[in-house]
């Protein structure tokens, strides 16, 4: 009898030690992400040089970083290149784009002149979305407000997890009206993928603390400003002033850390430096 209650009180430890263990599930999925408006590889010398623009992505050590103010065929300005494609072949790196323009080329049988906003990912790319947000076009000044596309949305597969993630540029002007309307319906596309990781990313054009911003962080987190090392400035990159680029993550994301490059590539490649951060997403069991 003493024996049977020895090996009963032993078979009882062991299991209520292995319990707590065999419930906490498996260890999260580390990645890197990071939002860069590289003005259409333009650097602060006004030289445009996309060489210098992907080792400033390459430097920041991302697995999915979203871009901003990219060209397609667009102008001169860029060469006529498509900087997508091209930064995606010399990074090695999954690439969609989402433009916000598409216009006829200037010549017959040229490629269409598009701009807009992309996502470059180490990660497989399950799913890509260009979606609409409210804006006024730069392109006919008289068109005034109305849905256009611009708004990226990648679905990258992270050891198994689906992670959706989001490139945006918010608009520029001083009156908040428009950025106001973008958030609300930035929420509203966000809110469609409820229950799974999102990590938004993207050029804001508007301060943390400025009001349009607001309801965004009632519903997402500031990487920076949960896990920010340093100030955070990102613009402009030569002097920066004032933090306008973001990552923002939904619950259930963990933001173990985040910085803006303080090197001279990230001060010339761009009149914007990059956000960088360090997220866990949890692992699909």
């Amino acid at each position: 009898m003493k024996r049977i209650a020895t090996v009963l009180a032993a078979t009882l430890l062991t299991a209520g030690l292995a319990g707590p263990a065999a419930s906490a599930g498996p260890p999260p999925v580390e990645l890197t992400v990071a939002s860069y408006n590289i003005h259409a590889g333009i650097g602060t010398d006004g030289a445009f040089d996309l060489d210098r623009t992907a080792a400033a992505i390459a430097a920041t050590g991302a697995d999915v970083v979203a871009l901003q103010e990219v060209d397609r065929h667009w102008s001169d300005r860029s060469e006529y290149r498509a900087l997508v494609d091209e930064l995606a072949r010399s990074l090695d790196m999954h690439a969609r784009f989402a433009p916000l323009y598409s216009l006829d080329p200037a010549e017959p049988r040229q490629p269409r002149r598009e701009y807009g906003t992309a996502v470059l990912s180490r990660l497989p790319i399950a799913e890509f979305t260009n979606h609409d947000l409210t804006r006024m076009s730069t392109q006919d000044s008289g068109a005034g407000s109305r849905p256009m596309p611009g708004f990226a949305e990648v679905v990258v597969r992270a050891r198994g997890t689906l992670v959706h993630v989001y490139s945006t540029h918010l608009d520029y002007r001083g009156d908040p009206s428009i950025r106001e309307r973008q958030v609300a319906e930035t929420l509203d596309v966000l809110a469609d993928d409820g229950g799974a990781p999102r990590v938004l990313l993207g050029d804001f054009n508007a301060e943390p603390a400025d009001g349009e911003l607001a309801p965004l962080w009632a519903e997402m987190d500031d990487a920076f400003a949960a896990a920010g090392t340093g100030e955070g400035l990102t613009y402009p990159s030569s002097a920066p002033e004032k933090r306008i680029d973001y990552a923002a993550v939904s619950a259930g994301v963990d933001v173990r850390g985040a910085r803006v490059p303080a090197t001279d590539l990230a001060a010339t490649a761009s009149d914007h430096r990059p956000v960088v951060a360090d997220v866990a997403v949890p692992r699909r069991r």
